[in-house]
């Protein structure tokens, strides 16, 4: 906590400084699909998506730059918002704010034509990102051949985004959280370096507190994804684990082994191909955890300009970790960015 408080103290000096003009954007995207339930009723096959997401830049006389942003969901009303203070004593990004999570930005970084695995619906998994949201404080640095490290520390992962000159009150009995992910570009690395251009190794571990009462115990993720590209073809393997940890005292804690595969190859600038695959293992001590739900899926994804048009046949074994079951999906969708 007093570290969180020096860090806020020296964001705050350090932008203390005239100000040069900045300027604002808005940028944004809509989805619209066509999905067919293969294995049960489709009902109404359409659905959408959209997004909108408001920056904003300006530079200090000290030279620190400070940039905002606010999104909104899909109701667009007020989503995620973010205060970042850049090149703070030229060598660390220091921001405030609920902007996701550094874990849940690596949740599948397996490369894809369109979708991850089940990204279009086919099974239920779990996933790490559980501090996603959190009103938080982060840093983002270098370090040599380590690579860039960002960190966030939540105070109360209580899902409450305060207004300015406000807190949060006791309620709920969540604690704090912490997240870190490193990723080295390995071609960077010394020696062997030639060798692995083009591969990239990225970690990250988050732990946060679920309950305060005695005899409970923390939620930890961890994930490790290697990924890298040769000529037209993109690859990637990741594993993660998912402690989901203890809110009612002496329970058992569920326990989730997940592993992503991605193969993409790029038939031209504008057309893509891929296969994706993801397992999940379950360790559960009241349910049959001896079997793992198992996700296929090709991919085709087609760029003209700002839209994209994308396809997803995806096939899922022993579907939300019941025995036997299936989920089936294909997915045709139709994107535009602006």
């Amino acid at each position: 906590m007093k570290i969180t408080k020096i860090l806020v103290a020296l964001a705050f000096l350090f932008s203390v400084s005239t100000a040069n003009a900045g300027e604002l954007s808005v940028t944004g995207s809509m989805e619209v699909t066509y999905q067919s339930e293969v294995n049960e009723t489709t009902g109404n096959p359409l659905g959408m998506d959209r997004e909108l997401k408001f920056s904003g830049s300006t530079e200090l006389d000290n030279g620190i730059t400070v940039s905002v942003m606010q999104d909104t969901d899909d109701n667009l009303s007020y989503g995620n918002s973010k205060i970042t203070f850049g090149g703070v004593a030229g060598l660390v990004d220091i921001y405030v704010g609920s902007d996701g999570s550094e874990l849940d930005a690596i949740d599948d970084i397996t490369p894809t034509a369109y979708e991850e695995a089940n990204g279009s619906g086919s099974g239920t998994y779990k996933d790490v990102g559980g501090l996603a949201g959190e009103m938080g404080i982060g840093l983002k640095f270098d370090v040599p051949f380590l690579g860039t490290v960002k960190t966030q520390y939540i105070p109360k992962a209580d899902g409450t985004k305060n207004a300015d000159n406000a807190a949060s009150a006791d309620t709920g009995m969540k604690g704090s959280g912490t997240e870190i992910v490193v990723v080295n570009n390995l071609g960077d690395l010394p020696v062997v370096g030639g060798y692995l251009d083009g591969f990239k190794l990225t970690a990250g571990y988050a732990e946060e507190e679920m309950a305060t009462v005695a005899n409970t115990s923390d939620r930890h993720e961890a994930v490790l994804a290697l990924t890298g590209s040769y000529g037209n073809f993109k690859f990637g393997y990741q594993r993660e684990l998912v402690d989901e940890g203890q809110t009612v005292a002496l329970t058992d804690a569920d326990f989730y082994k997940i592993e992503s595969i991605g193969i993409a190859y790029a038939i031209n600038d504008a057309l893509s191909i891929s296969y994706n695959s993801m397992e999940q293992e379950q360790h559960n001590i009241d349910a049959d955890s001896s079997y793992t739900q198992d996700t296929k899926a090709i991919n085709v994804g087609y760029t003209v300009g700002g839209m994209t048009i994308g396809f997803q046949d995806a096939s899922t074994d022993n579907a939300n970790m019941v025995l036997n079951a299936k989920d089936d999906t294909r997915t045709i969708g139709i994107s535009v960015a602006f």
